[in-house]
């Protein structure tokens, strides 16, 4: 039993966004099991393992909704490119580099920049999901991926019964790794690279198996015109004839879509991973975040990849969505620091159909928490938490990351692994293949 105690800010992401002060959490096992004044918890669990957390802050872990962990082998390959340039650049990188080893060296260092950053789970796509997914694991972090799908050999060189062998298989894979739970996930790349009969096929393996789904869609416009090109209708409704969107499928980056596809993802109970940093780089455009919170979609945030955004800093993401949603509208009071905190943690769990589980801090829910040092400079004073998280904290900020109850970052240090081993391997597998 561990007791986090008189942390000064406790914010629970609760349906009322309840602050409390001068409070504590007790963890037992995987759960929260309690929460409130500091002194009423410390006398109700006098054995408990106490971590002071005095001048800290403590919140649910961060959510990154769309991700590919093992490109950060491949940080800075690609720029001033857009989209096209960049997939035509990494995917002969990809090709080249992201065997096996590749792909396990480079999820490893992508998990654990991700824990030192306070993020606590990361929806991720990428090649060799098993190398991938167990790399994450072993670092700490809780992993949601799955095989990823093209209808063509793509850059792992697989034929389409392979990819569909592979995700047959996905559950058992899952449960022999290990780690905190997760459900199995199904990834295929977008309508673009995946026909219509082979998105029907995802479907009805996704029902049988439980699994969500993750698909880029509407990145930029060339995409959307691509796709009508390539498949005669834009990515959404693809989507949606194949029956996709009845699974309430996590749609990455949703930049471009119209009224009539906002509305009817809404309909469908479909999500959007608001990817701001990426779209900014690559000019794919600016989603308007808070016209797709007013149609009713629920919005989680991710960083993309580090090709692409180059780095998975989540603090920086929520920053950035929350100033280009004022600016898109022009309008300075156009979203909150709260409903932003929120897209990170608990919109992002119910995207995922794990809002029962994580993404708060509620008695009974397990225990991913974070914890961000407020004796610092750039965050003193603190007049609202929210917006001290959003627009003054940064990653460097974290103290104590618990994923599942478990302790994965001690005093900034990660308790499961060497980082100094991890950077090491990257660094050896990089210039090692002459990148």
């Amino acid at each position: 039993m561990i007791l986090l105690h008189n942390a000064r800010y406790l914010v629970t992401c609760d349906p009322h966004d309840t602050v409390l002060e001068n409070s504590s959490l007790v963890i037992h096992d995987t759960k929260i099991i309690d929460l409130g004044p500091a002194k009423e918890i410390k006398n109700r669990y006098p054995q408990a393992q106490l971590i002071d957390l005095t001048d800290q802050l403590v919140m649910p872990g961060l959510i990154n909704l769309h991700t590919h962990l093992p490109m950060t082998l491949l940080r800075g390959v690609a720029e001033g490119v857009d989209l096209q340039g960049f997939l035509e650049l990494v995917w002969a990188e990809e090709a080249r580099i992201m065997d096996v080893e590749g792909t396990y060296i480079g999820a490893r260092l992508g998990a654990l920049e991700s824990i030192l950053s306070g993020t606590t789970t990361a929806l991720d796509m990428y090649f060799h999901p098993a190398h991938n997914h167990r790399g994450a694991v072993e670092v700490g972090l809780r992993h949601v991926t799955g095989p990823v799908f093209f209808s063509f050999p793509g850059p792992d060189n697989l034929t389409w019964d392979q990819r569909m062998d592979l995700a047959r298989a996905w559950p058992q894979t899952l449960s022999e790794i290990g780690g905190p739970y997760v459900p199995p996930a199904l990834t295929p790349h977008c309508p673009l690279t995946v026909k219509p009969e082979h998105l029907r096929q995802i479907g009805e393996l996704a029902i049988e198996q439980g699994a969500i789904i993750t698909v880029h869609t509407s990145e930029n416009i060339p995409e959307n015109d691509d796709t009508i090109a390539a498949h005669g209708e834009r990515p959404t409704h693809l989507l949606d004839v194949t029956g996709i969107l009845d699974l309430k499928p996590v749609l990455a980056h949703g930049v471009h879509l119209n009224e009539a596809e906002r509305l009817l993802i809404a309909a469908k109970g479909g999500c959007v991973a608001h990817c701001p940093g990426s779209n900014l780089k690559l000019a794919s455009g600016a989603a308007d975040l808070v016209q797709y919170r007013e149609d009713g979609i629920t919005v989680g945030l991710g960083s993309d990849g580090s090709s692409t955004s180059n780095d998975l800093d989540m603090f920086a993401v929520m920053r950035l969505a929350a100033n280009l949603a004022r600016l898109v509208r022009s309008d300075p009071a156009a979203i909150t620091s709260t409903q932003i905190v929120r897209s990170a943690t608990i919109d992002g769990a119910t995207a995922l159909g794990m809002a029962d589980r994580i993404g708060s801090l509620e008695v009974g829910k397990e225990a991913d928490v974070i914890s961000l040092a407020l004796n610092q400079p750039h965050l003193v004073p603190v007049h609202d938490p929210f917006t001290t998280i959003v627009y003054s904290a940064g990653r460097a900020d974290v103290r104590h990351v618990f994923v599942a109850g478990e302790q994965v970052v001690a005093n900034r240090m990660p308790t499961k692994v060497g980082p100094e081993e991890i950077m090491s391997a990257a660094l050896g597998h990089v210039q090692g293949q002459n990148l």
